[in-house]
């Protein structure tokens, strides 16, 4: 079959909204298809399964229901349906009294600036949408998502005298997470420093109940937004997590969901061949034999998707990666994504992609418009969109002669409807691919053990300081006397040193360092 006919065959088209995945270069007979039919039928089934509120993780009791959020009517009851409407209905009411200047800051004016404190999904969801479509945003955004004080104070410089025109937007489903509160606490310090009240900047995106939904009303702060337990962080860029701080950029939220909304519908479609989800899902499953043995390097050619790669990395990574199968078996599952944007990458890593090691797919977005109204002859007859276009294909070409599959999703510009359109067909894509491989993409044990092992390191901290009194004393003298690890106890050491609370005398290895208040 020539090049030409295997594009036909393999491409996936929805015309009426101006998209495309086309897997041409992924080289993958129709034996394929064939051979993964069984595999394929589950998947449907369990995507079925998953949107009807089955508990899709066992692990907490919860049901997965991020797909409801664009389509409310398919909730599976009237409580649910509820959660949905309202918040939404409420969140646009609030975003609009903001806008109009309805409610303000003490000091007078209008909010000119938005802060988001959250960390993974909470704060790199918004991140992602504001990059997409905020270059025009009613409120200039920043953002806390870490809990880095270096980092807080930079963000806070950049604030800095509209500090008093600053709306917070905290966001934490358990009220508990610790960058988050760490990053409200240090937020709200810096307000009471300045003399602003920090409450009356303040909003809450939480669980109903948590930790921080009962400080924000003993605090009155201007508002709560619910947060509920059947979205989960990866998937929450279309719940009040992701919009409301997008309906305070003055972004089109609606259009946002319709997008999703409309790949969600055209990808419940048992067709293979029409269904751009599952398309998706097969050319990973094909490229890495099902087992993760190729990682998906994602190239957007245009800048303002340059975090798509980063959004996709916690999507598909989180969801993907785990140990064990349904079934209990330890498999190891899982794909890694990496990338960031086309044409910067020609002068990058796409060297390696095409002369070194084959351990890769790539994954290229492309917006077919270059810009709103003219452009300029850069190069007579050819301008800056027009290189940017043969960059993208020359880059896959030469990718491709040199035995390196790609995956091309295709969309006509960067906007709501498409950046919802092109959310959703990941994350279905995930859940085809969970289904194809038998694991269960929608817990993280792996997360909750590092939340764990952060945590033993705070107390084992602790502990340090309380030992660390009177003479100089060595990691050995301390772990002796606090029953730990000396290698544990020299690293809590040094950070202690780092941070004023201790001095250090290197001696000629670790063992031999001593530390003293």
């Amino acid at each position: 079959m020539s090049n030409w006919q295997t594009y036909h065959s393999s491409l996936t088209r929805y015309s009426d909204f101006g998209f495309s995945i086309d897997l041409s270069l992924m080289d993958i007979k129709d034996s394929f298809y064939s051979e993964m039919q069984p595999k394929i039928d589950r998947a449907f089934k369990d995507m079925l399964a998953l949107e009807a509120g089955d508990i899709a993780n066992p692990d907490e009791g919860r049901m997965v229901g991020h797909y409801w959020l664009r389509d409310a009517d398919l909730a599976p009851n009237a409580e649910i349906k509820a959660q949905i409407t309202e918040p939404l209905a409420a969140l646009k009411k609030f975003a609009d009294k903001v806008l109009n200047g309805d409610i303000a800051p003490p000091s007078g004016g209008r909010f000119e600036n938005l802060l988001v404190i959250g960390i993974g999904g909470s704060a790199l969801g918004p991140q992602f949408v504001y990059h997409a479509l905020g270059a025009d945003s009613k409120l200039q955004t920043f953002f806390f998502d870490n809990t880095d004080p270096a980092g807080i104070d930079r963000t806070l410089s950049e604030i800095g005298k509209g500090l008093n025109k600053t709306l917070c937007l905290v966001v934490s489903k358990s009220g508990g997470t610790p960058e988050t509160r760490n990053g409200m606490l240090e937020a709200q310090e810096f307000f009471e420093d300045n003399k602003l009240d920090f409450s009356k900047h303040a909003v809450a995106i939480t669980g109903e109940g948590s930790k921080l939904f009962n400080y924000a009303k003993d605090h009155n702060w201007l508002t709560t937004f619910p947060m509920e337990d059947w979205v989960g962080g990866r998937t929450s860029v279309m719940s009040t997590v992701g919009l409301v701080p997008a309906a305070l950029q003055g972004i089109d939220i609606d259009a946002f969901l319709a997008g999703a909304n409309h790949m969600d519908a055209r990808t419940r479609s048992t067709e293979v061949t029409k269904n751009a989800a599952m398309q998706l899902a097969l050319g990973w499953y094909h490229a890495g034999n099902g087992k993760g043995e190729k990682d998906m390097v994602v190239l957007p050619y245009k800048d303002s998707l340059a975090l798509f790669s980063k959004y996709l990395q916690q999507l598909v990574m989180e969801s993907l990666g785990k140990e064990l199968d349904l079934d209990g078996k330890v498999v190891n599952q899982g794909i890694a994504v990496y990338g960031n944007k086309g044409s910067t990458d020609q002068h990058a890593y796409v060297q390696q992609l095409r002369d070194g090691v084959k351990n890769f797919f790539a994954t290229f977005i492309e917006v077919r418009k270059g810009r709103e109204g003219q452009s300029i002859e850069v190069d007579p007859g050819t301008t800056t969109a027009d290189y940017l276009q043969g960059f993208l294909r020359g880059t896959r070409k030469a990718l491709y002669e040199s035995g390196r599959p790609s995956i091309t999703i295709s969309v006509q510009e960067v906007s709501p409807f498409t950046l919802g359109l092109l959310i959703a067909l990941f994350e279905r894509a995930v859940s085809f691919y969970a289904s194809l491989v038998n694991i269960n993409a929608y817990h993280q044990p792996g997360v909750e053990a590092g939340k764990k092992a952060a945590t033993s390191f705070l107390e084992l901290l602790n502990q340090v300081r309380g030992a660390l009194t009177g003479w100089e004393k060595t990691a050995d003298d301390i772990a002796e006397a606090t029953d730990n690890d000396p290698e544990d106890v020299y690293h809590a050491l040094v950070h202690l040193a780092a941070n004023g609370e201790a001095t250090l005398s290197e001696g000629t290895t670790p063992a031999e360092d001593t530390f003293k208040i």
